[in-house]
């Protein structure tokens, strides 16, 4: 019973705000993600704790800015979501624009495959549709979400214009087959690792376990890893679907050493994008959770 009210909340507020026009969608949701934030005092305390330990020297009114932004952004995100299915080429030239493809055309004519390095930064769930939309679909990451049902509700729409899905839990074999046939595959890398599958790296100073993934697959394919990003321009009023150059890889010959330094340099070209961005990233995580061991939890 749990799971079909699930479903149906989930399916209600997709169709709901599918059949909105997009600006007035947007409205709606960023303002009911606005009222339900503070019904989520754990995640606010999380976020607000996060901002204190990347930017120590803001003031607390700037970090609850923040946090408001955050929300917001995330409304609109929602709302974008629901609109997937209305999505065609000439729509989304609407909403977003390409920045830095050359940097994504240098790495994909090498043939040896494109890993996007990105994070829960901006609009993260409409960059692979808007990539799909411009250029071709893509392979990307992600893990089932417990409710069948709604798993492939979201599922669904994520695959929309072509993407595939590849589950975080069965992923090794299929991404080296996708990276080795030329494929580009998204890799959100940001979130908090246990620390048999991570490595520590620095991120804003605070070493953070950080998933080895994308630099084990660099170093074993010889695919390109390219930090990329969508977030909205507000001078532009759209979104930037931007492609950095592709990260240098340090190689020699020590595996574990390799996979640490790459780790911390893709780790830290995302950092510099947070803190370009810090209202598009999502600080409700613990990201600093998992700590070195004899450190102390950093988390009250």
């Amino acid at each position: 019973m749990i799971d079909w009210l699930q479903f149906a909340l989930a399916w209600s507020l997709l169709k709901f705000l599918g059949a909105l026009p997009l600006p007035v969608a947007q409205m709606v949701a960023s303002r009911v993600a606005a009222m339900i934030a503070p019904l989520q005092p754990r995640l606010t305390r999380t976020a607000l704790f996060n901002l204190r330990l990347a930017f120590p020297d803001w003031t607390e009114k700037h970090r609850r800015a923040t946090v408001r932004k955050m929300v917001k952004h995330l409304g609109w995100m929602a709302a974008e979501f629901a609109h997937i299915p209305h999505l065609t080429r000439q729509t989304i030239e609407r909403l977003v624009v390409m920045d830095g493809f050359e940097n994504y055309a240098a790495a994909e004519s090498k043939g040896k495959g494109v890993v996007f390095f990105t994070g829960h930064t901006g609009a993260w769930e409409i960059m692979p549709i808007a990539f799909s939309l411009l250029h071709h679909p893509i392979y990307f990451l992600a893990r089932r979400i417990a409710n069948s049902r709604v798993d492939r509700l979201i599922e669904s729409y994520r695959c929309a214009t072509g993407n595939r899905p590849i589950d975080k839990n069965q992923s090794a074999r299929i991404v080296f087959r996708a990276l080795r046939g030329g494929a580009s595959v998204g890799f959100l890398a940001d979130h908090n690792t246990m620390p048999e599958e991570a490595v520590f790296v620095p991120f804003f100073g605070i070493q953070a376990a950080t998933t080895t993934g994308a630099a084990r697959l660099a170093l074993r394919t010889g695919a390109a890893v390219l930090p990329s990003y969508m977030y909205w321009d507000e001078r532009l009023r759209k979104h930037r679907l931007r492609f950095e150059p592709a990260v240098p890889l340090a190689r020699t010959g020590d595996e574990q050493a390799d996979i640490r330094e790459n780790t911390a340099r893709f780790t830290y070209a995302l950092e510099q994008f947070v803190r370009a961005h810090p209202e598009q990233w999502l600080w409700m995580h613990k990201r600093w959770k998992n700590r070195p061991p004899g450190e102390a939890p950093l988390y009250p």
